[in-house]
């Protein structure tokens, strides 16, 4: 007898989703409210439509959409029938975008109407691309300005499938390209097989052993990371498959944000820094009771100080940590349980705004740069090198970079890290970003989060810039807090810092001689502190 030899497919994580809470809400700003059962017969009708135009497995589907319930649909819709998704970052440079979409042979491109200007610009240089599918939110359809379709009356014409096909796990489900900070953007790819085990393992432990309870089957779900960006770092996909209220913002916007917090009773987000710290300085923020809400922080380190004035309005965040290359997750600050029964909320904190204890099926190392794993005393670093199901196979049709990413048959990450007596995992820099002073290695991010916690700084940035004595000497560049740009100074600075000084945190020698105060810091597409752009402004220390 022939044993079934059974599939990890997406469709599986939308059926479940569809069967448990048919009748559960999925919010569009405030403009759509439909149920999963509602979300699943689109997604059928998205398939259907695809396949009229031709859409077949292999094909690559491009999509420049804000969070919304389109996206989810074809978070679904476009691998469910063996087609791939390539999810699209508007923000990369117009050379950027013309690359990624040219690299990936894009046949198919579905655009919401706000970047169309984008696209008419860039449409004579995209030969690959044969359909182009417009999103409008405008009652009036039927002005698809020449394109070839409008999204909803492409949905509307046709007859849903009956179901999404059975297809091989091994299918490529997705694209979606790094933000390119050195050289060109680099495509990472994702099979139906490495993003379920992703969804099932991966964000499994935040409903046993997550921090504050958990996330369970009541959560409230806005992400508040770009659906672009690693599929939204899979929780779309976790929150389908449990059936979870989700609320879906469009642009982002601070005091649309909240309002939605509130009114739908959010209960769960994630987000990069950038983010948060945008959410809890905007003015909208007074007054509001945010207690019930939980924000996991990833992309970039959550500073003590940040988490500390999110702790202040009453929100709960916890760290996570990821690569585009690792589908995301690798690691969660969740707290052990002796951690919550017998620490103090301070020292918590500092344990929850770590990198993080890895995930089950992640095989972490940090490794010396002779291969030796560091001690586990929190204090020898290396890099971060790593193994799990769900990491990307290569970058796409770049042998040569694959082979450097994956030397030595473990996935390099460019992280360095330590290891704690618990088993934390802590970055204290990237390799690129260490600054080396004087035959001595000093760690910007460190320095970035003890700035962070002096009561006049917003934001700290800390990169190394020529110094003809000592190679290089560490310079911050700092926004003030609001109402402190006239009394914060290079030297109170330093003398914050010694105060870690004295305490052992960091050496005499870490402390910066150099400090610029900015109105903002530049930012990647994804909203990452860009010190490529710092280091290209100040490639030599400041007179001051």
């Amino acid at each position: 007898m022939a044993v079934y030899d059974f599939q990890l497919l997406l469709k599986y994580l939308l059926e479940h989703g569809v069967a448990w809470a048919p009748d559960q809400e999925i919010v569009y700003r405030e403009q759509v409210r439909h149920t999963y059962a509602d979300m699943y017969h689109r997604v059928l009708k998205l398939a259907s439509a695809l396949k009229r135009l031709g859409v077949q497995k292999g094909t690559k589907v491009g999509v420049i959409e804000w969070d919304s319930h389109r996206y989810l649909e074809m978070y679904f819709g476009i691998p469910g029938i063996g087609a791939i998704l390539h999810t699209i970052n508007p923000r990369l440079a117009p050379e950027n975008l013309i690359y990624t979409m040219v690299h990936a042979e894009d046949e198919v491109l579905i655009f919401h109407e706000d970047f169309l200007p984008l696209v008419e610009q860039l449409r004579p240089r995209l030969p690959s691309i044969r359909n182009y599918i417009l999103i409008t939110e405008k009652e009036e359809k039927s002005d698809t300005r020449g394109l070839d379709a409008e999204y909803e009356e492409l949905l509307a014409r046709g007859s849903p499938l009956d179901e999404l096909p059975d297809l091989d796990e091994n299918t490529q489900a997705t694209l979606a390209y790094t933000t390119g900070t050195t050289g060109r953007p680099k495509g990472v790819y994702f099979t139906h097989r490495q993003i379920v085990l992703h969804t099932l393992v991966g964000w499994g432990p935040l409903a046993a052993m997550g921090n504050y309870g958990g996330i369970g089957k009541h959560e409230v779900y806005m992400p508040l990371t770009p659906m672009f960006h690693v599929h939204g770092w899979g929780m779309p996909y976790f929150a389908t498959l449990f059936g979870f209220k989700q609320v879906y913002i469009g642009k982002y916007e601070p005091e649309l944000i909240l309002r939605l917090v509130m009114e739908e009773k959010v209960t769960f987000s994630h987000c990069v820094p950038t983010i948060l710290q945008m959410i809890i300085t905007t003015p909208a923020v007074k007054g509001l009771d945010l207690s019930d809400w939980k924000v996991m922080i990833g992309g970039a380190r959550l500073t003590k100080g940040l988490a500390m004035a999110a702790k202040e309005l009453g929100i709960k965040v916890t760290a996570a940590y990821g690569l585009s290359e690792t589908c995301p997750v690798l690691t969660l600050a969740n707290l052990k349980p002796f951690m919550e029964k017998k620490w103090g909320e301070d020292k918590q904190l500092d344990w929850a705004i770590k990198t993080g204890f890895v995930m089950p099926l992640v095989k972490l190392r940090v490794v010396a740069p002779e291969g030796k794993d560091v001690a586990g005393d929190g204090t020898e670093t290396g890099e971060i090198v790593v193994r799990t199901p769900w990491l990307t196979p290569g970058y796409y049709k770049d042998p040569e970079r694959t082979e450097e990413l994956w030397a030595g048959g473990w996935m390099h990450t460019g992280d360095v890290a330590h290891v704690d007596e618990y088993g934390y995992i802590q970055i204290v820099d990237r390799m690129k970003d260490i600054i080396k002073s004087g035959g001595e290695w000093i760690v910007s991010l460190e320095l970035e989060n003890l700035l962070s916690l002096q009561e006049d700084v917003l934001e700290a940035a800390v990169i190394g810039v020529a110094d003809e004595k000592w190679g290089e000497r560490p310079l911050a560049v700092l926004v003030p807090a609001q109402g402190a740009e006239e009394r914060i100074t290079a030297e109170a600075m330093q003398e914050h810092l010694q105060k870690y000084v004295a305490d052992g945190v960091i050496t005499k020698w870490a402390v910066p001689e150099h400090y610029v105060f900015v109105e903002e810091l530049p930012r990647t597409s994804v909203g990452k502190i860009d010190k490529k752009v710092l280091r290209s402004r100040y490639p030599a220390p400041p007179d001051n």
